[in-house]
């Protein structure tokens, strides 16, 4: 009858080991929104934003884009259905002292180069946010480049301190261009 117990938990153990992977892979987030967006030339991947606190009036977004192509092009502008306030923002250190700017001419995208926008640099500023982003959902931004058009990307709301290269670990597909 032990035997029988061992061999009975055994079997089920085995069984529970070989479906934590598959389990934990279907919780693991939406992989669809880690696709790179193509836009005529773009590829924009690692598109992520981070979770904010209830009540918090702003929040950030991020994304990582490469222009393939031979002309420059510049995202001027963003938009999204939980901010009708969004802005494309830089931070830098002004005397000493780390400061955040609107970018009102947009962000140049030069041809054959990668534009990070991430934490502490360039990002898309969500303003007056009519509710909490939370970490993994997902959040709809539409980007709009002067050259390109206009394209709809799914950011990955991730915890409040994610930072640009853990969403570059997440993004499986992201490809390295050589210069």
């Amino acid at each position: 009858m032990n035997n029988f117990i061992m061999r009975a938990a055994s079997a089920v153990l085995i069984v529970a080991t070989l479906a934590l992977p598959v389990a934990a892979h279907e919780n693991h987030g939406v992989h669809d929104a880690d696709a790179a967006v193509m836009l005529g030339d773009l590829e924009i991947t690692a598109a992520f934003a981070r979770a904010t606190l209830p009540g918090a009036p702003v929040g950030g977004g991020f994304v990582t884009i490469t222009n393939n192509g031979t002309e420059d092009d510049t995202l001027v502008s963003a938009t999204s259905d939980f901010s009708d306030n969004v802005q494309l923002h830089n931070m830098s250190v002004v005397d000493g002292v780390m400061k955040m700017h609107e970018m009102k001419e947009g962000i140049p995208v030069p041809a054959g180069e990668t534009v990070t926008l991430a934490p502490g640099g360039l990002h898309i500023m969500f303003m007056q946010i009519k509710e909490p982003l939370v970490e993994g959902t997902m959040a709809k931004v539409t980007l709009t480049f002067e050259k390109a058009g206009t394209t709809e990307v799914m950011l990955n709301v991730r915890g409040i301190g994610a930072k640009a290269d853990e969403a570059m670990d997440h993004d499986h597909s992201m490809t390295h261009k050589a210069n």
